[in-house]
């Protein structure tokens, strides 16, 4: 029969095995709210800026931001990605920080899916 390991001190049930209790609790999560990131179209941004931006912040490849950016172009609006409220809150905000730093009346918004 193999040793059990022991632990150093005096037992945690005062010497009588059995005597603890255990106190079970089910918690239940549910799936965090969904936020979409929207891009909405102006006459002024440059399209290579759009471009950028979806290649910077949201990691789509040349292709995608290109079509992104023809969709918000065409549509008046266009949808970057889905993300959890604080990842869409961040995105959003280094957008606009980044077009008002290249004087840009870029717009980004979210909203809930």
């Amino acid at each position: 029969m193999a040793d059990r390991p022991r632990r150093a001190g005096p037992p945690a049930d005062g010497g009588r095995e059995g005597a603890g209790t255990a106190v079970l609790t089910r918690t239940r999560t549910r799936k965090p709210n969904l936020y979409r990131v929207l891009l909405l179209n102006d006459d002024y941004t440059p399209m290579e800026f759009v471009v950028h931006v979806l290649e910077r912040f949201f990691q789509k490849d040349r292709a995608a931001a290109t079509q992104i950016m023809m969709h918000v172009h065409q549509n008046g609006v266009g949808e970057c990605g889905v993300f959890t409220y604080e990842v869409a809150e961040t995105k959003v905000t280094l957008v606009m920080d980044l077009a008002r730093k290249h004087m840009h009346p870029l717009q980004c918004v979210m909203e809930k899916k």
